[in-house]
């Protein structure tokens, strides 16, 4: 038996997808433990393209079990235009090989106009969501007032839940000038749907330790990167749930001691969607190089990725909050054709003013006088300037972060397709041992295209 997690070091977007249905192969389960909508998967397999954005990346893989946990919350309607698009194409959605968590909470209507409503009115302040309903169920899951999946089997129990969410949202609604909710006619669509999911809704916290009992593999796949958790990431743009690999335990109901390793997917760069600080962004022609020949583009969203050079000590502080045993670095593609590439390897603030004495001691502590000459008072104070070997959890200062690069030498040479390290170009492998080394973390895999086969296996993660 050997259970692994799969997780995005970075801000999502990492290619966990790929990295998920390729090891799928060697797993008996598929987890999907947190997040919902807000993050898409993209699969190719062979001359067939597979977008997904609630499912497991395992489902199209129909000899494996394919599980959504009691971490995600679910939109009914979402997952039923996914199953659908999916036995379209030849592949059965069926009980028997997928599970839905009955303690998973839903995403309703009216979740998705309060987070539509809330991004309006923010204006430049906003966020960045998706729009899609995720902040708002996650704050009815916590406010102990969520519909969930096991509901749906009682109409009372969905009644009675349905007018005590009604009641809070209704003065939500009230406040963003949108009118009330029409609880009579979501029960009459909840049933409806409820019909359609309740044979995938199982005790899958049960189910799960059973299997593990019978040392079956478990495969446990993260949706967004680490640095958009909630408690860890750019707070406050950040998702709604915990992205991080310790989810995992109270997103499926196994317990942490069960799970074995922590594979952390890695981008050859950095790319991020949304609002919020990226220390290595890069609006000039090789940011919209990496934007082109990447492909930036968001899953979900098609919203255009911000790309900039590779983060290391974002990457580090990653591998250190999950425990990350190896790494898959991918998209090292992408870099092929550039003379010279940068890692980002500390941050540096320059000079800042103040007029008036600070609170925060991590700031008054630095601070230098600015004096008037004519007759020496003070007058403010400068920090002249601060370094950083680690990512800072503090927003006001990862929002003034420079980044300090080390230049390497490109390898000019195509990587596409190769599946073997010692195929790899000699700079391109210092390039990865740099990473390594900055990362504090073995790489494992590496990713040279979106298919398969084009995938170097160094160690086995399982």
């Amino acid at each position: 038996m050997s259970n692994l997690i799969v997780i995005g070091t970075q801000w999502g977007d990492e290619g966990k997808g790929k990295i998920v249905d390729l090891l799928s192969s060697k797993a008996d389960t598929i987890v999907r433990f947190q997040g919902g909508h807000n993050a898409g998967h993209t699969l190719v397999v062979g001359d067939q393209v597979f977008k997904l954005s609630l499912l497991p990346s395992g489902v199209i893989r129909e000899d494996k079990i394919a599980v959504i946990g009691n971490g995600v919350v679910l939109d009914p309607w979402k997952l039923l235009e996914e199953i659908e698009q999916l036995n379209s194409r030849g592949i059965k959605i069926c009980s028997d090989r997928f599970l839905i968590s009955e303690n998973t909470p839903l995403i309703l209507p009216f979740h998705k106009d309060l987070d539509l409503l809330r991004e309006q009115k923010a204006g430049k302040e906003k966020i960045g969501t998706t729009g899609r309903g995720i902040g708002p169920a996650y704050e009815d899951k916590v406010g102990r007032r969520a519909l969930r999946t096991g509901d749906l089997k009682d109409p009372n129990q969905v009644k009675r839940k349905l007018n005590i969410i009604k009641e809070h949202h209704d003065i939500l609604r009230a406040g963003l000038g949108a009118t009330d909710i029409d609880e009579e006619q979501l029960f009459d669509e909840l049933m409806i749907v409820g019909k359609k999911i309740n044979t995938f809704i199982k005790p899958v916290w049960k189910i799960l330790n059973e299997q593990i009992k019978k040392n079956k593999n478990i495969l446990f796949e993260g949706a967004q990167g680490s640095m958009l958790d909630v408690d860890f990431g750019t707070y406050p743009f950040v998702t709604s749930s915990s992205t991080i690999a310790a989810a995992a335990a109270i997103g499926s109901g196994v317990a942490h001691n069960k799970i074995n390793s922590v594979l952390g997917i890695t981008k050859a760069y950095t790319t991020r969607v949304g609002e919020g600080p990226m220390p290595t962004e890069l609006t000039d022609s090789i940011g919209r190089y990496l934007s082109e020949e990447g492909n930036e583009k968001g899953t979900v969203t098609g919203r255009d990725r911000r790309c900039g050079w590779f983060d290391a000590p974002l990457v580090r502080r990653s591998c250190l909050l999950n425990g990350v045993t190896s790494l898959a670095l991918t998209k090292i593609d992408v870099l092929d054709k550039l003379e010279k590439i940068k890692i980002c390897v500390g941050y540096r603030i320059e000079k800042e003013e103040y007029t008036d004495f600070p609170v925060s001691t991590s700031l008054s502590n630095k601070l230098s006088p600015i004096y008037e000459e004519i007759d020496g008072w003070n007058v403010g104070y400068r920090i002249e300037k601060e370094e950083y070997t680690d990512f800072p959890v503090s927003t006001s200062l990862s929002n003034k972060l420079s980044p300090i690069y080390e230049e390497i030498d490109g390898w000019n040479t195509s990587t596409v397709g190769l599946e073997k390290i010692d195929q790899m170009p000699i700079k391109a492998r210092a390039y990865i041992q740099r990473i390594e080394e900055l990362s504090e973390t073995e790489v494992s895999i590496i990713s040279t295209g979106p298919e398969r086969n084009q995938t170097i296996l160094i160690n086995d993660p399982f």
